[in-house]
């Protein structure tokens, strides 16, 4: 794909900046799964946010009290997510992994897409649909918990010991990010010395802290965004193109690989 000079510089520069890193991490947001048919939650008038309200449907409470509410509005998502297949983005990614030229993906979604293209270190801010566990008895399940035949029992899950609620191991609104993933992204972002933030608006507290954290540390910054972010003026690299796009090439620049 021929990009414009400039956006060919900017690659260049990216491509460097992760190459000279010692302690590079990768920041990833819902854009990035979009090109893989899972849509986001907040872009105008194309977000799940624009007809749904999250407090209805995806908080703590209404999960407690209806959970129903909560299956009916997760069951097409969960279709599309459990169809969907890594793309470029997530394959360059688990590349620089593999080559040691970053350390970790820190990322906002919870569909396993970054692990499905081969990522080993990865921090599920916001939790993973991968697995659940019983609100009543807290049985455990692993990622054979979601199957159709799951999605419609009784409208909802329900756990095969105490035939309690399941509830997806996702964090929902009102409830605290999960602390062991928080203490290693925030200690990796830290440290790091490069951060790639890649599909994300960095609008959603507190994960947005972590790059900042980093960036006041003195790490470098590369974004990757459809979308402005409050971090851009600090940023030494910003590309507003599609990602899908950019991060593969980056990507391969850096590895060196046409």
């Amino acid at each position: 794909m021929e990009h414009s000079p400039q956006i060919d510089q900017q690659i260049e520069q990216a491509a460097q900046l992760l190459k000279n890193a010692g302690n590079a991490v990768a920041f990833t947001g819902a854009g990035i799964s979009t090109p893989s048919g899972i849509p986001d939650f907040r872009s105008p008038g194309s977000g799940l946010w624009e007809h749904y309200d999250p407090f209805e449907v995806a908080s703590l409470s209404a999960f407690k009290h209806h959970p129903e509410k909560f299956y009916d509005w997760i069951r097409p998502l969960a279709h599309t997510a459990r169809a969907a297949q890594p793309n470029l983005a997530h394959k360059g990614l688990a590349a620089l992994e593999k080559a040691g030229l970053i350390q970790a993906v820190i990322t906002q979604n919870i569909d396993g897409l970054h692990q499905k293209a081969g990522s080993q270190k990865v921090i599920e801010l916001h939790g993973s649909a991968q697995s659940a566990h019983c609100m009543q008895c807290g049985k455990l399940y692993g990622e054979d918990w979601l199957t159709d035949e799951t999605l419609v029992q009784d409208n909802y899950p329900r756990c095969t010991v105490c035939g309690g609620v399941l509830k997806p191991d996702v964090v929902l609104f009102e409830e605290m990010l999960p602390a062991q993933a928080w203490n290693e992204a925030q200690e990796l972002c830290e440290k790091a010395d490069v951060i790639f933030v890649i599909g994300s608006s960095l609008g959603v507290a507190p994960a947005n802290y972590l790059p900042e954290s980093g960036l006041r540390r003195g790490a470098g910054l590369i974004i990757n965004t459809q979308s402005d972010t409050h971090l851009d003026r600090y940023a030494d690299v910003v590309i507003r193109e599609d990602l899908n796009e950019i991060v593969p090439a980056i990507c391969w620049n850096a590895l060196g690989t046409p």
